[in-house]
C-alpha cells in the first residue's frame, strides 16, 4: 500500500494553505487512496462503555478492565494479547491516579501518543509528515482558547504522573512531547474524529500524514474507518496535480457558522468555493423566522436529552416542535431537519418504527439538496431508512432504497466494507423475498 500511495499523491505547498497533498496520477472516482493506521488513538469517553477500547467494535456486553474500570474489551481476544496490554498498561495506571475522574479525550490522547513513543514502536504506515512537523498555532489563538489549553495541559502532567513524571527532554523522536501545552495544541488541532458504520463518532485519532489534507466544503475525498483503520477514497475523479481535500468538519451549518468552528479550531478563513457562494443558507433557513428560531434554540435541550438517553422525553419533545413550529417552515430548513433527525434516532431506540420510517423518509430528500452525491452521510441515511422499510416488509421500497444507498456507498466505503457487505447482503434478503412472494 506504501508504494501504491508514493504513486498516487504526493506533498506539495498548496498556495494559501501551506503544506498539502495533490494526485500525481490520474484517481478515479471511488479508488481507494490510502489506508492507515493511527499513530496513537483512544475510544471517546463517552462511548467508552459501548465500544471494544481494541478494535473499536461496539457490543452490548463488554468485559471491564478489573483496575482501571474504565477500559472495555469485546472479548478475551482483544483484551488479553501482547498488543492489547502494551496499549493499555500505562494508560491503566494513570487512570487509578485520577479515579473517580476521567480526563478528556484530548488528554488521553496525549498521553497515548506519550506512550507510544516510549514503547519505541513506530506507525506500520509509510509517514510523509511527523509529528514534529505539526503546528500547535498557539501563537494564533486567543487568550481563552490558550487558557483552556492551558488547563488541558495541566491536566496531561497530572494523568502522567506516575508514569512520565517529567516530559522527555532528550529523546529525538519525543522532541514535540517535551513541552504539555505545544503537545495538546498539536493534539486538539491535528486529531481525526474515528466514527463507526453509521457515521457516529466513537473514537480519536493521530493520522500524521494525513493532516496534510486541506479543508474543502465541498471535498474531492472522504474518510472512513473500519475500526482504527483509516481509509481515504475519492468521491470523484481527480487529475494529476489537482489537490486532494477532505471536509474537517459537518458541513450541514451555515456559513458563518462553519467559517466561525474552522476558525476557532483550526485557526483559518475557508475560502473555498461553497463559501463564497453561500447559495444554501437561504434555504435552510427558509420559512417564518420565528417559528424556525424556536426550533434553533430548543436544540440544546433536545441533545442533552439524546446525551442523556432520554429517549421518551426527546421523542415527545421532537413531536409537539414538529407538529407546532415544525409545520410553519418546510422540511428544507435546516432546524427542522435537525430535530426531525433526532425524531427518528428516538423512535428507533423506543422501537416505534413507523414512526421512524415517517421521520426517515422526510429527511432523505433534503439530505440529498445538502450532501450532494455520493456522500456518506446521505448514503448511511438511506441504508437506516431501507432498515426500516425492510422491518415493516415494505419489500419493494426497502430494495429501492437500498439500491439507492449502494450506488453512493460503493464510491464512499468500497465494496469491501462492512457496511456496503451488509447492504448487499439486505438487497439479496429482498430479493429473495420478494420472489417467495410472487411464488405464493
Amino acid at each position: 500500500m506504501g508504494r501504491k500511495w508514493l504513486r498516487s499523491w504526493s506533498g506539495f505547498v498548496s498556495p494559501g494553505k501551506g503544506n498539502g497533498l495533490r494526485a500525481t496520477v490520474r484517481i478515479e472516482e471511488g479508488e481507494l487512496v490510502y489506508v492507515t493506521e493511527p499513530l496513537a488513538y483512544c475510544v471517546s469517553q463517552k462511548q467508552s462503555r459501548n465500544v471494544c477500547h481494541q478494535c473499536f467494535t461496539r457490543n452490548e456486553t463488554l468485559l471491564r478492565c478489573s483496575q482501571c474500570k474504565m477500559a472495555r474489551y469485546c472479548s478475551a481476544t482483544c483484551q488479553v494479547p501482547d498488543e492489547a496490554w502494551s496499549d493499555h498498561k500505562r494508560e491503566c495506571k494513570c487512570l487509578q491516579s485520577l479515579l473517580p475522574r476521567i480526563p478528556t479525550d484530548s488528554v488521553r490522547l496525549a498521553a497515548r501518543l506519550i506512550f507510544a513513543m516510549l514503547s519505541s514502536c513506530s506507525s506500520s504506515s509509510e509517514e510523509l509528515y511527523t509529528l514534529e512537523e505539526h503546528e500547535s498555532h498557539l501563537t494564533s489563538l486567543s487568550e481563552q482558547r490558550k487558557q483552556g489549553l492551558s488547563q488541558l495541559a495541566t491536566m496531561l502532567k497530572l494523568y502522567l504522573h506516575k508514569e512520565v513524571p517529567d516530559l522527555p527532554q532528550d529523546t529525538p523522536s519525543l522532541s514535540s512531547c517535551r513541552d504539555a501545552l505545544s503537545l495538546i495544541a498539536k493534539v486538539t488541532c491535528n486529531c481525526f474524529t474515528i466514527s463507526d458504520g453509521e457515521l457516529q463518532e466513537i473514537g480519536v485519532g493521530l493520522y500524521p500524514s494525513l493532516s496534510l489534507l486541506n479543508h474543502d466544503c465541498r471535498p474531492n475525498c472522504v474518510m472512513v474507518f473500519e475500526g482504527t483503520k483509516l481509509l481515504l477514497r475519492a468521491v470523484r475523479g481527480l487529475s494529476p496535480g489537482e489537490e486532494l481535500t477532505i471536509s474537517y468538519i459537518e458541513t450541514l451549518s451555515l456559513n458563518e457558522d462553519r467559517q466561525q468552528r474552522l476558525e476557532d479550531q483550526y485557526c483559518f478563513t475557508c475560502h473555498c468555493q461553497r463559501c463564497n457562494s453561500p447559495d444554501n443558507d437561504k434555504l435552510m433557513l427558509s420559512g417564518e423566522e420565528s417559528s424556525w428560531h424556536i426550533l434553533k434554540e430548543a436544540l440544546p435541550t433536545l441533545e442533552e436529552l439524546k446525551a442523556k438517553s432520554n429517549w421518551q422525553t426527546l421523542v415527545e419533545s421532537c413531536h409537539r416542535l414538529l407538529s407546532t413550529e415544525g409545520k410553519r417552515v418546510p422540511e428544507e430548513n435546516l432546524y427542522k431537519l435537525r430535530v426531525t433527525d433526532m425524531a427518528l434516532d428516538a423512535s428507533i431506540q423506543l422501537g416505534l418504527w413507523t414512526e421512524a420510517v415517517e421521520y426517515g423518509q422526510k429527511t432523505l430528500p433534503v439530505c440529498h439538496l445538502y450532501y450532494p452525491d455520493p456522500h456518506p452521510v446521505h448514503g448511511v441515511q438511506l441504508v437506516r431508512v431501507g432498515k426500516l422499510q425492510h422491518y415493516l416488509a415494505h419489500i419493494e421500497e426497502a430494495l429501492d432504497t437500498f439500491k439507492q444507498a449502494y450506488r453512493i456507498l460503493k464510491v464512499t466505503h468500497g465494496n469491501d466494507h462492512s457496511i456496503t457487505t451488509d447492504l448487499l447482503m439486505k438487497m439479496e434478503e429482498c430479493r429473495a423475498e420478494m420472489v417467495q412472494q410472487s411464488s405464493r
